[in-house]
């Protein structure tokens, strides 16, 4: 008689959606207390932090194992991202010669919450042999990591969420949010800007939005420029360019100075009212005269708001003495136009603190 093999019962439970939601909810606010708490109680080793980090004239060597290497690697994207040299070095790799990388100037960061994980205080011998100083992210100050390092920033016990308890979740949490709280209060006292931010941000975007206008506009070369003394037919007929076409043709005075802008709306509009008899007159009769301009050394998004604002498709680009640059085109800013609601009618300003500088010449 052959014995079967007993299967071991599933281990895993069905839980109603509300059961399910509930538990997630719980998840969220373990962690967001201990952020509160954290935010209440910041360590007391944070302003030493700073200075160190601030006064380094190397690098920012970020090290961490496992999840609390993660954290680490997002850290110091943030730090170098808003003007902190940073860089991740892995602990398995800097006891195979990776070491190396770290010089006598720098400032190292170590996170562990235990501060005992064993790939991390190994390390801690070799970095004082070469004098770096070290900040220690751990849970308390009586940890090696912490004895060992000459700044500490003490994140006290945490209660991991979850139903067990034992994944790392509110520690790195709250590791995430000390080190976001580092890097951010270095950028505001380094006078970090947001043109700073562009140039460590060219693509996307993100990129563009922080750029400035004379970078993105339509140049001159390909943009229609005529005399405001020329007619409707001389204009039309004499400013034809190859490619994509902006949607209004600058007028301009002897000096080539800017003094009006004529849409192909207008054209259309003369068309529709059967008023081709005009097209012999001189364009100044019919531009719109004072346009809506913008400097070229503005930023972009405050294009983008004159755009949204004033519900127009062309903004010319000038320069100090009036003279068109360029053109930017609805067209090529669609991606960045604010939010408008529908329901109220209302534009919602992008981004919320730019400030509205567009003049009338």
């Amino acid at each position: 008689m052959s014995s079967e093999l007993t299967k071991p019962e599933s281990q895993s439970e069905q839980h109603a959606p509300f059961e399910q939601l509930r538990l997630a909810r719980d998840i969220i606010a373990t962690e967001a207390r201990a952020l509160t708490e954290l935010a209440n109680n910041i360590p007391s080793g944070f302003i030493t932090a700073v200075n160190a980090i601030a006064d380094c004239s190397g690098n920012l060597i970020v090290i961490g194992m496992g999840k609390a290497g993660l954290i680490g690697q997002k850290l110091v994207a943030t730090f170098a991202s808003t003007g902190t040299p940073a860089h991740f070095l892995h602990p398995a790799e800097a006891v195979h010669g990776d070491l190396g990388r770290v010089q006598a100037r720098d400032v190292v960061l170590l996170l562990s919450y235990s501060g005992e994980t064993e790939e991390v205080t190994r390390l801690l011998t070799a970095l004082a042999e070469l004098q770096v100083t070290r900040i220690a992210m751990t849970s308390k100050s009586t940890s090696t990591l912490a004895t060992q390092s000459e700044i500490v920033l003490e994140l006290g016990q945490l209660e991991e969420a979850g139903a067990l308890g034992l994944a790392p979740s509110t520690s790195t949490t709250a590791m995430l949010a000390l080190g976001d709280a580092l890097a951010l209060v270095l950028s505001k006292q380094r006078a970090f800007t947001s043109l700073d931010f562009a140039r460590f941000h060219p693509a996307g975007s993100l990129g563009k939005k922080l750029a400035k206008v004379a970078d993105c506009m339509r140049t001159l070369d390909q943009c229609r420029v005529a005399h405001q003394d020329n007619t409707i037919r001389e204009v039309f007929t004499q400013s034809q360019l190859p490619g994509r076409r902006t949607g209004a043709v600058m007028l301009v005075d002897d000096q080539h100075r800017l003094t009006g802008l004529f849409t192909d709306s207008d054209l259309a509009r003369l068309l529709e009212q059967n008023k081709e008899q005009c097209f012999d007159t001189p364009i100044r009769e019919f531009m719109t005269k004072q346009p809506i301009c913008i400097d070229a050394s503005k930023m972009l998004s405050e294009a983008v708001e004159v755009l949204a604002q004033r519900r127009i498709s062309e903004l010319p680009v000038i320069n100090q003495q009036a003279e068109p640059v360029g053109m930017i085109d609805i067209t090529d800013t669609v991606s960045l136009l604010p939010v408008v609601d529908a329901d109220e009618n209302s534009t919602i300003p992008f981004p919320a603190d730019a400030t509205y500088r567009a003049f009338n010449l």
